[in-house]
């Protein structure tokens, strides 16, 4: 049985981003982010994918998926199959860009959500051999992180080389079905 690529632009966005079925977004989700208890997903909100700057001059971007859940917090979810030596810094353009999009002139700092980035990658763009890496604003001393309203998970499919029967968890199978189908 042949199957359509999850890696293709058009199918990722019919899998993970379609309004009627946001229990399979929840699933990827809550498995890759490794939520549970009272931090899971229970619901998914689709959000138009297109940012458009406020200013004229600034550059336009159009995301994958870009979602809010029951929390008010920002997921942004980019499949990229070309190398793209630039692409960590388009992860940082896009979820800073979602952030400042959240408030408008007159509103307070406080009604700021968290932003998680998850780029899933047909290419390694880290020199590590893990295949997931998750990246956060810490304190270069203490390690602590006091500035919580970013996370950059990156997922690396050539360095995926699980077989099926080996993938023991959701986001070890999730990852499969991206990388294999």
């Amino acid at each position: 049985m042949k199957f359509a690529d999850p890696k293709d632009d058009l199918v990722f966005k019919k899998i993970f981003g379609d309004e009627n079925k946001t229990e399979v977004l929840i699933s990827f989700l809550n498995s890759i982010l490794e939520f549970k208890n009272n931090k899971q997903i229970k619901k998914v909100t689709i959000l138009n994918p297109y940012q458009t700057p406020q200013i004229k001059d600034l550059k336009n971007t159009i995301l994958d998926i870009k979602a809010l859940n029951q929390d008010n917090e920002e997921f942004i979810v980019e499949m990229q199959i070309e190398k793209d030596k630039n692409f960590a810094k388009r992860s940082l353009y896009y979820t800073s860009k979602s952030y400042v999009n959240q408030i408008k002139k007159s509103e307070n700092y406080n009604k700021l959500k968290k932003v998680y980035f998850i780029g899933i990658l047909n290419f390694a763009i880290f020199d590590t051999k893990s295949y997931m890496s998750k990246h956060l604003i810490m304190d270069n001393i203490t390690y602590k992180q006091e500035l919580k309203d970013f996370e950059f998970n990156f997922i690396e499919l050539d360095k995926f080389n699980l077989k099926l029967q080996e993938c023991n968890s959701l986001s070890k199978k999730w990852i499969y079905f991206i990388k294999n189908v």
